[in-house]
């Protein structure tokens, strides 16, 4: 998978695609959550994200409480050190990871904790959202760092021509 050639695109079209998922928010298909969930298992049955993982590579989960309890208690470790051993509060008061890439990434691209991990992490990269308008600036983000993000961007245009 080729992360250049998909993140230059991304910034290239990234004023198309704003446009485009503008255009949605203002007058949005009556059937627009099911032509969304449809293009994301179009778009998943050709993306395999364990040939990429540029997401745990580059960008890290946003933890919620709930995470870092259930993490922390499967790792059999207190709240407290986990935060202290893997995660720093950012600039928007998010408990985030320290380093990047993320640390429960093993060498084959899987996740070590993937059964328990991060809400951010199972819900990445968000195409298979109702009313996906709502996160418009959130999906060009994720186009730039995601192939899977901008082949749904891609792919949702065309399905709604």
């Amino acid at each position: 998978m080729n992360l250049e050639f998909y993140k230059s695109q991304a910034l290239l079209k990234q004023k198309e695609h704003k446009k485009f998922l503008d255009g949605l928010k203002k007058k949005s298909p009556k059937n627009l959550d099911y032509i969304v969930q449809e293009t994301h298992d179009q778009v998943f049955e050709k993306i395999d994200c364990l040939q990429c993982a540029n997401c745990c590579k580059t960008t890290g989960p946003l933890f919620t409480l709930k995470d870092v309890e259930r993490i922390a208690k499967h790792l059999k470790m207190k709240v407290a050190d986990f935060e202290e051993k893997f995660l720093r509060t950012d600039e928007d008061q998010d408990l985030v990871l320290q380093n990047l890439p993320c640390w429960f990434l093993n060498e084959d691209n899987t996740c070590s904790i993937y059964e328990i991990r991060p809400k951010a992490c199972r819900e990445f990269p968000h195409t298979d959202r109702k009313k996906i308008y709502q996160i418009n600036h959130l999906t060009i983000q994720n186009t730039v760092v995601c192939p899977a993000a901008f082949e749904f961007v891609e792919k949702l245009k065309k399905n709604l021509e």
